[in-house]
């Protein structure tokens, strides 16, 4: 489905938006998370200050100090305020059993005392009255912490230390608050500049990519990518892609020789064949010779007949119209008469001996495609030999191993026997034809289940395996 340019966008733009939407969602969640903690710790903290102040204050009352000045432990209020940082200190209260405050005079015109912001002219009987030690109410619409604790006199209780202190008062963090939100936007930029950079990093290799395909699109195939990627995915990205343009390279190079190479494997039969007809149309020979001559045209006919035939069979083949008729074989029995066929045409020029194992090996297969395989591989093996004429055929379960004693593939041309059209150097000076044996046989041996394949080559000769999965 085509896709309007204007929709795309760049793969930097688009893994940075959504890692950088991302990352500051879960900043947000996090510094959410965060600040409340602050702000609920901080509650908690002041608290247990207060508890701690008025048990102090009750105390202090208890031993002697209830006539001294009240503005004393307001000031210690105040101090403890400041080093908690809070806007305003808590208020200080005491009262008798029922809750009536006696300082209520210290606290409205004492002149060290603490200005009173809620306004109490009693204490809530519900924090009179509650067993908690801390007690959250509201009072002219506004929340506030209760923290009291029982004031002895005597052995007996004679009222309560009260200390309160408004909710807002309590949770007021905003200088704790600024060291999270620092640290947190901090993060959040170095993230966003860390996947940038990293991503930037990983796209050069994708970009370089891009940029050798559509050099390739335009027909040129000498690309140099620099595959030194320490990411593995990145190398085999880089390595795979270069390997693809040196074999598109190659491809093209045996496109442009098959073009010559064929059209002169053809024209060179036609123009014999033309040349011996027309002397012996013209009467330029006669007798023995003119006989000859017929059978040297005759030669060329069935030689340029087969190529045809190679190239028909090959096409055939490569479009799914090639009928494959399998049966159980006796493999044992195939193949020594495959060989034996075959040495009988060579007039024991050359030593083929077939390896069977004592049991009897069973498969399905097509007899006439395997034998094309065989023969195939076999005068392939031939035409390598050299004064030492030998080549064997070994059975096995699962693979069937043709070896000869020939000069071998050189090195530079084993990745590339089975393309179609392929001819190494030697072959081209000594054979006529046009390189689709070895792949028109491997496609064979494809639609028989099974594969073929170059076991290893060299100077000492060749082995190829055709071979079936267990």
């Amino acid at each position: 489905m085509y896709t309007n340019k204007k929709d795309r966008t760049t793969l930097l733009k688009y893994w940075t938006t959504r890692y950088v939407l991302t990352l500051f969602i879960g900043l947000l969640i996090l510094g959410l998370c965060s600040l409340w903690w602050i702000r609920h710790t901080a509650l908690e903290n002041r608290l247990t200050l207060m508890e701690y102040m008025a048990a102090d204050t009750a105390d202090r009352i208890e031993s002697g100090d209830r006539k001294n000045d009240l503005g004393r432990f307001n000031r210690k209020l105040d101090n403890h305020a400041e080093t908690l940082q809070m806007e305003k200190p808590p208020e200080l209260y005491i009262t008798d059993l029922n809750g009536n405050i006696l300082n209520l005079k210290s606290i409205k015109k004492g002149p060290d005392a603490n200005k009173p912001t809620l306004k109490l002219n009693a204490i809530p009987v519900e924090i009179v009255n509650s067993e908690k030690t801390t007690n959250k109410f509201k009072v002219n619409g506004k929340s506030a912490y209760a923290v009291k604790k029982p004031l002895i006199y005597a052995g007996v209780q004679a009222g309560w230390v009260i200390i309160i202190q408004s909710a807002s008062n309590l949770s007021d963090v905003d200088q704790g608050y600024r060291l999270p939100i620092f640290l947190l936007i901090s993060l959040g930029l170095l993230g966003w500049l860390i996947i940038y950079i990293l991503l930037k990093k990983i796209l050069k290799p994708i970009q370089d990519v891009a940029h050798a395909a559509s050099q390739i699109k335009d027909g040129n195939y000498d690309i140099q990518l620099a595959t030194d990627a320490k990411e593995q995915e990145i190398y085999d990205l880089l390595t795979s892609f270069e390997q693809m343009s040196t074999k598109l390279k190659h491809l093209e190079k045996l496109r442009a020789e098959l073009l010559a190479g064929v059209t002169h494997d053809l024209k060179t039969p036609v123009t014999s064949i033309s040349g011996l007809v027309q002397a012996v149309k013209d009467g330029i020979v006669s007798g023995d010779e003119k006989e000859e001559f017929l059978q040297i045209t005759m030669k060329e006919i069935y030689r340029l007949q087969r190529m045809i035939e190679d190239l028909l069979d090959y096409n055939s083949l490569s479009a799914g119209a090639f009928t494959m008729r399998n049966e159980t074989c006796n493999m044992n029995e195939l193949v020594q008469d495959i060989v034996h066929q075959w040495s009988m045409t060579k007039n024991k020029e050359v030593m083929c001996k077939a390896i069977v194992p004592e049991s009897f090996i069973y498969r399905e297969v097509d007899p006439l495609r395997l034998q094309q395989i065989i023969i195939n591989l076999l005068n392939n093996a031939y035409q390598a030999l050299g004064d030492e004429k030998m080549i064997s055929i070994v059975l096995y379960e699962n693979r069937i191993e043709v070896t000869d004693t020939g000069s071998g593939i050189p090195e530079n041309e084993q990745p590339y026997i089975f393309e179609r059209f392929f001819r190494g150097e030697k072959k081209k000076l000594k054979v006529r034809g046009l390189g689709l044996g070895l792949p028109f046989s491997k496609m064979l041996a494809k639609a028989l289940g099974a594969d073929l394949v170059l076991k290893k080559s060299s100077t000492a000769g060749s082995t190829f395996l055709i071979e079936w999965k267990k």
